[in-house]
């Protein structure tokens, strides 16, 4: 844990002893109108605080702070790109709930966002604008000195690389779903989202256009706080853009002209979309990358059918195994959900995910959140007991939460399945199989032509913010696995339960006509009335073979492979069930297509098909290793 300097020790000294505020729970039920008056009688406010960074850019800051508060409070810091001029939805639950039990609560946006100075960048500028906010807070005559950071999704995402900064004052944070700020980590290198396997994602285009705004209008400097604070009331700055329907638009080519051709002007997207994942660029920005340390002690929330719940694992791993600030690294503790997307509000009671009924996900949000914080920001240590286990998941097929030391479970071992077939595991309706016996010598290869103008559609699965080209979550695939290019490998009937909990590995061995095209794998659930409910999916783009550096095209008919990055899930396949691999060339529209030439794929507008194979005999075997807890 870092050590705090002389005057934030003094500060830290005086912290207030202020009761909670008697009002009533559960927010989430009051109406707008009722939070927005409960708020009012609980809360002292400051509104549009200019905070100044240290290139003379301030940032409009929001401030609420328990009414007759005497002495030094601890700190909640919420830092967004969104609207927050008129608290709502979670960012208004979350300012009530830190006010009622004694926190200051703090709404920043981000620079280049409404009413903050600047121009915008993904994720404002983390390192220096996050690290200056926590010294001014920190130096504010209300701070005890110690701010704890909160957020979900893009109040997350900021979080990360501030914690490799270990500023004095940062004493604990809870990132809810931050992938997108994950830059590089042990084996994901997906640059915020941007890629998976080095395969561009669709949903961050689609978002880009409704955050990213070249041409915001912005308020002359105005000193005055009451009168910027009179005119954010009645002006919010938010642009209202032309609708678009993004089922339609998402299928425009080249993939770099899929804002520009809207009429939207040059801006984030036209920049990320030239670089490679390899690119010296994406470490020069706001993004976490595994050779910056940890310094913050953590609690993480994420959940089984997000965008990136891989990385945030693999993250989650890292801070706890990094060693620059040894208290940080031992205080990283996880809560892994069975839904999409900051959708922790909905854990209760009948849970369904897309169409498959989860059961009971209960689990107490807030409680272990402002728990954390009470121990950290308050010194309460029995708010959070050490003796709290590290990760705590919901095993879905199972429908229970589940507690374990590591992630994986320490008692996780792998089981090896292999994919075969006699040469026509095409569709649902083919011969290919699951297997523990590796296959024999002259198995026949499993062969289909992928058409990049008629790709593999996207039903599910781990997904966000796309304007609903694709609804997230647990759904039927034997439609998609009904397709001549879709490659299947089921396993005879389960004797007994089998518990998934971990990153499931596929290794491919894989050739193709074309000079480059992609490998897409999905893990499924079969039930026993055959419903195929999606687990997981990943996808590879075969010219990353070896290396994100060392990109090198297909020779016609040469069998490489292909490592695709892991699928992070937990799940009880039950007595009876089946497990099933599905293996094709496109997940569309979740991932961008390929079109196989082997040239820029991003600014090509014509495709070719490609006639891909999947081996597996003795000299090339495919498989899937699935770490089984017992």
């Amino acid at each position: 844990m870092k050590k705090l300097t002389a005057s934030l020790v003094a500060v830290a000294l005086l912290t207030s002893s202020v009761a909670p505020v008697a009002i009533a729970q559960d927010f989430a039920k009051f109406s707008p109108e009722a939070q927005d008056r409960a708020l009012g009688q609980i809360a002292t406010s400051r509104q549009s605080v200019m905070v100044r960074m240290r290139d003379g850019v301030s940032l409009s800051t929001d401030i609420y702070m328990p009414k007759n508060a005497a002495g030094r409070l601890p700190v909640i810091l919420w830092k967004t790109p969104y609207n927050e001029g008129k608290l709502k939805g979670s960012t208004m639950r979350y300012a009530l709930e830190s006010v009622k039990r004694g926190y200051v609560f703090i709404v920043q946006n981000e620079r280049g966002r409404y009413f903050s100075e600047g121009k915008w960048e993904i994720l404002g500028n983390p390192q220096t604008d996050g690290y200056d906010t926590l010294s001014w807070i920190a130096a504010q005559s209300w701070s005890n000195g110690k701010v704890g950071t909160l957020g979900c999704s893009s109040s997350a995402e900021w979080q990360l690389a501030l914690a490799g900064l270990n500023h004095p004052a940062h004493a604990a944070m809870v990132p809810m779903a931050a992938g997108a700020g994950i830059g590089k980590v042990g084996r994901f290198q997906e640059q915020g989202n941007w890629y998976t396997g080095g395969v561009p994602r669709n949903l961050f285009f689609v978002w880009l256009y409704g955050v990213n705004n070249p041409l915001r209008a912005q308020l002359p400097a105005i000193a005055d706080e009451k009168m910027r604070a009179r005119i954010e009331a009645y002006n919010d700055l938010d642009p209202g853009k032309p609708k678009v329907d993004w089922n339609k638009q998402i299928k425009h080519l080249p993939v770099d002209q899929l804002l520009s051709s809207l009429g939207e002007p040059a801006g984030t997207f036209e920049e990320l979309i030239k670089r490679s994942p390899a690119d010296p660029a994406w470490t020069k920005g706001g993004l976490y990358h595994e050779g910056m340390g940890w310094g913050v002690p953590a609690l993480w929330f994420n959940s089984w059918y997000d965008v990136s719940i891989g990385p945030n694992l693999e993250l989650f791993n890292h801070a706890r195994a990094a060693g620059t600030d040894k208290e940080a690294s031992a205080n990283q503790y996880a809560v892994v959900a069975p839904i999409p997307h900051c959708q922790f509000a909905r854990l209760g009671p009948n849970t369904t995910v897309g169409e498959r009924a989860m059961g009971d996900t209960s689990f107490d949000v807030d409680g272990a959140v402002y728990g954390w914080f009470d121990r950290w920001l308050k010194g309460d240590t029995k708010a959070f007991p050490s003796t709290t286990p590290h990760v705590r998941y919901f095993e879905m097929g199972a429908n229970k939460w589940r507690s374990a030391g590591t992630w994986p479970p320490q008692n996780a071992k792998p089981m090896r399945l292999y994919l075969r077939s006699a040469g026509r595991a095409n569709s649902l309706y083919g011969d290919g199989r699951l297997t523990s016996e590796a296959p024999g010598a002259n198995e026949a290869a499993d062969r289909y032509r992928y058409d990049p103008m008629n790709p593999v559609q996207t039903v599910g699965g781990g997904d966000c913010c796309n304007g609903g080209i694709v609804i997230p979550g647990a759904f039927d695939q034997r439609g998609v696995e009904a397709r001549n290019d879709v490659l299947v490998y089921t396993s005879d009937p389960l004797p007994k339960p089998v518990s998934v909990a971990g990153f499931v590995d596929a290794v491919l061995k894989v050739s193709s006509n074309a000079r480059d095209t992609d490998f897409a794998v999905k893990l499924v659930d079969v039930a026993p009335d055959g419903t195929a409910w999606i687990i997981g999916d990943t996808i590879f783009r075969a010219r990353y073979r070896n290396g994100y550096d060392k990109p090198e095209t297909l020779k016609a008919g040469e069998v490489v492979t292909i490592r695709p990055t892991p699928i992070a899930t937990a799940i009880q396949f039950g007595a009876g069930h089946r497990i099933r691999v599905e293996v094709t060339s496109s997940n569309f529209p979740k991932f961008v297509r390929n079109l196989n030439t082997g040239g820029q794929n991003e600014s090509e507008k014509t495709g070719v098909v490609a006639d891909n194979a999947l081996h597996h005999d003795s000299a090339n075997q495919s498989y899937i290793e699935l770490p089984v807890v017992p």
